[in-house]
Order: C-alpha cells, then sequence, then structure tokens
C-alpha cells in the first residue's frame, strides 16, 4: 500500500482531498490528511476507510520527519513559506513532493540535492500557476512544431463570482485569499509590447486595462500581472515581440477599485492610531483632502468628479464606507481596514457558485501571414465549498500525485508543469473532470 500525506486541509484542497480518495480505493492508497486543525482534517476525511486524519504541526521537526519518512509522496497545501520546512525533509528522506505555490529561491536551491536523491519537487501545478502553464505550453509546442513563429502570447486569469449569483454593484466576491486581492498589483508591473520594455506603476495599474470575451461567460477586463517576464526561458520564449500577464475582472471594476488605490486605502506597511475606534466612514476621510464644507460623502464625489446618484457612487455606498460601523480592529494598516470592509460584502453566501476563467491569447507567422489563436476556459464551482477555486487548484495537484505514483511522471529535481511529459496527462485528465480548454482561430 502506497502512502500519501496531504498537509494542510483547508478550503483550496477540498477537491484534492476528494479525488484521491476516490483513486485509492482501485490503487491501494493510504492517504494521511494532517492539518493543525484536527476537526478540519477529519471532516475532509469524511470517514473514509482509506483516510487518516491527524493533527499536525509543521514546525514539529520530530513529527514532520516521522510522517514525511514514512510517506512515499507528499503533497504541501501550506501557506508558500512553509514549504521549504517540507521539501528539506523530503530531499533528506527521498520523498517526492507536489505543491501549487510559486518555486522560492529556498526551493528551487534544492534541485541537485533532489535528482541525486532521485525524487521529484513539483511546484507550480494549481491553477494560476498550474493550468496557465500546462494549457499555455500545449499550444506553444503546437505552434513550434508545426514550424510557425510565435510573435505575440497573452494570459489572463481570474476568479470570480458565478453570473447566476452575482448580486452586487461591484460584480465580484471572494473566492481566494482577500487579504491578497487588497494587495494585489502592488509595485511595478512590467511587460513586452512589440519588442519594448513597459512599465505600469501601481498609481497607473486600474487605469490601463484589456477588453475581453471569453466562451459564452461575458465581458471581462484584464490588467497587469506585476512580472510579466519570469516565465521567458521557462516558456522558451526569449525572443518573442510581445509578452503580457494579467488579472481578469468584469468591466468597470478596476475604474472604482482605482479610487482606493489612488486614496492609499491599500497601503499595509504602516499602522493607523487608534483604528479600533474609527467607524469607516471615518476611516474613508483620513484620506479624503480636508472640507470642513460638506459632508463626506459629497468631499468623496467632489474629489473624484462623480455624481451622488451614479453608478460609481451606488459601488462605494453600497459596500457601506460611508457607514458609521466601527470595525474596532487594533493596530490596523489601511489595508487591514479595506480587507474587513469588503469581506462584509464581498464574501460568498452559503448557496454561491463561483466561476474560474483564463484565457490565452496567440498571435504567430504562418508563411508570413499573422494568424490568433485563443484558448479559453470556464469553470464554475458547485456550491460554497465545493468551489471552482477549489477544483482548478486542487484537480491539476491530484492527478500530479498519481502521475507520479504510477509512473508516468519521471522527472527528477525542481519542476514547474511546463513539459509534455507532464501537461499532456494532466490536461489529458483534467478535460476527463470538466476542465477543458476551447481553442478559437480568430
Amino acid at each position: 500500500m502506497k502512502k500519501i500525506l496531504i498537509i494542510g486541509a483547508g478550503r483550496s484542497a477540498t477537491t484534492l482531498i476528494n479525488y484521491l480518495l476516490n483513486e485509492s480505493v482501485v490503487n491501494d492508497w493510504l492517504i494521511t490528511i494532517a492539518d493543525y486543525n484536527l476537526i478540519l482534517a477529519e471532516k475532509a476525511a469524511n470517514n473514509h476507510k482509506n483516510a487518516n486524519p491527524i493533527q499536525f504541526d509543521v514546525t514539529n521537526n520530530v513529527e514532520r520527519e516521522k510522517q514525511i519518512s514514512k510517506s512515499n509522496i507528499v503533497v504541501s497545501m501550506l501557506p508558500a513559506a512553509m514549504h521549504i520546512l517540507v521539501a528539506k525533509d523530503c530531499v533528506k528522506f527521498k520523498k517526492n513532493l507536489v505543491t501549487a505555490s510559486y518555486v522560492s529561491k529556498e526551493i528551487k536551491a534544492l534541485n541537485n540535492l533532489a535528482i541525486d536523491s532521485g525524487i521529484i519537487l513539483l511546484n507550480e501545478i494549481g491553477l494560476d500557476p498550474g493550468i496557465d502553464h500546462l494549457s499555455a505550453m500545449k499550444v506553444i509546442d503546437k505552434i513550434k512544431d508545426n514550424g510557425h513563429t510565435l510573435t505575440s502570447f497573452k494570459s489572463f486569469c481570474g476568479g470570480l463570482i458565478h453570473a447566476d449569483y452575482d448580486n452586487n454593484p461591484w460584480n465580484y466576491k471572494f473566492t481566494w485569499n482577500p487579504r491578497n486581492v487588497i494587495l494585489a498589483g502592488q509595485g511595478t508591473a512590467q511587460y513586452i509590447l512589440d519588442d519594448n520594455y513597459k512599465y505600469i506603476s501601481y498609481s497607473n495599474l486600474f487605469k490601463r486595462t484589456e477588453s475581453m470575451k471569453i466562451l459564452d461567460a461575458g465581458e471581462f477586463e484584464g490588467y497587469a500581472n506585476r512580472d510579466s517576464l519570469g516565465y521567458r526561458k521557462d516558456y522558451g520564449l526569449e525572443n518573442i515581440s510581445s509578452l503580457f500577464r494579467g488579472t481578469l475582472r468584469r468591466k468597470g471594476f478596476s475604474k472604482s477599485w482605482d479610487k482606493f488605490v489612488q486614496l492609499g486605502m491599500t497601503d499595509d506597511s504602516y499602522q493607523i492610531n487608534n483604528s479600533e475606534d474609527l467607524s469607516i466612514k471615518e476611516f474613508l476621510n483620513l484620506f479624503l483632502p480636508k472640507n470642513d464644507r460638506f459632508s463626506v460623502e459629497e468631499n468623496f464625489c467632489n474629489y473624484f468628479s462623480i455624481s451622488s446618484d451614479s453608478n460609481e457612487f451606488h459601488k462605494f455606498n453600497w459596500l457601506g464606507i460611508f457607514s458609521d460601523y466601527k470595525p474596532g480592529l487594533k493596530l490596523a494598516s489601511p489595508a487591514k481596514l479595506l480587507q474587513h470592509i469588503t469581506e462584509r460584502k464581498w464574501s460568498l453566501e452559503k448557496n454561491d457558485k463561483d466561476m474560474v476563467v483564463m484565457q490565452h491569447q496567440f498571435e504567430y507567422l504562418d508563411n508570413n501571414l499573422i494568424k490568433k489563436l485563443k484558448s479559453s476556459l470556464v469553470v464554475y464551482g458547485d456550491d460554497a465549498i465545493n468551489t471552482a477555486m477549489a477544483k482548478t487548484v486542487g484537480l491539476p495537484v491530484a492527478i500530479a500525485v498519481k502521475l507520479i505514483l504510477s509512473n508516468i511522471i519521471k522527472l527528477k529535481g525542481v519542476q514547474i508543469p511546463t513539459k509534455k511529459e507532464i501537461y499532456n496527462p494532466v490536461l489529458e485528465e483534467l478535460a476527463k473532470n470538466g476542465v477543458n480548454f476551447i481553442e478559437e482561430l480568430v
């Protein structure tokens, strides 16, 4: 009996755990579900005969080494900074590791040791990063294999609310870590356009969006990710003329969110004095110009040159930023307070369903003719627990585990899923589970 250790049983691990438990029956696997919260691990195990839920503290060296040493493969669904603890033990005990997180410098440095140990440390096999790599590389390699020259590659991804449950003026609800949404885009975005390096400061990021339609899911807008250039080498696109990666939102979201950015309310670098005593309206007023002649609402409208009966004002009023409600958060940064405000209105309700959308846009030369190809994905969640986000993060992780245990993926060392040995079988299995890309020649 092969043994799988899953560390972390949070929301993003739901589909992953269910898939592996289902597969465990025919494959004779024992799956240890380890979480600091034993109740969470037991809930994820759901009394399955091949599940072993345990309370687990990843910082406990003795317990961590004990569990890893007796496993055949380890899945780490921990916060990214904790993966290195697990990865070092996997190298030490010669155990394969799979994570959905970006490759850190610390894990990358383990490459030679992992090869010497005869194991794979497979990272970035979730959604974004993950499914984006798989699907993009399949098309990129096909274009190259046909003798064509890729001149432009743009890739967009977003986690959003299902259209049938989109009941707020922002057309948005949290489907992943709210803190990451609040802080998204900070720094300077960089990409290549027509052989020119381009940069967008955070203060301008949400002003520069690109509109697109994705299958039957409707209209979206994309804003630039901070670094579009990091995968040039991994994708084999060192000489491409245009390369852009972006995040998707419904049309109009960015224009409104930009007002929080301009005011400085997404800043997480300092704490506000007496933040626990502030109402939301008072919090907002900290960032508006002083003007005793107008109310906070009037001052806000004047500052941004909008009308109080406009759709734009309605978004902020609905969100409650003019409210007298006091969050009561001590030593809070502006970003922390804004997160609290948005979580009150943007959290998934019990019966909500979410949606993941992704689109790759390719341009290539075929006998000196420019051709354009779109590859698009839309996945819908089943409910507020079995979300599209959980599916698209968890399924590729789970499938990779099965392929490694089945010796179909034989690669060693630190890897991301940009090679055919990984992306072909994973995409094939994803398609069987309803995660399927549609290609359109424009």
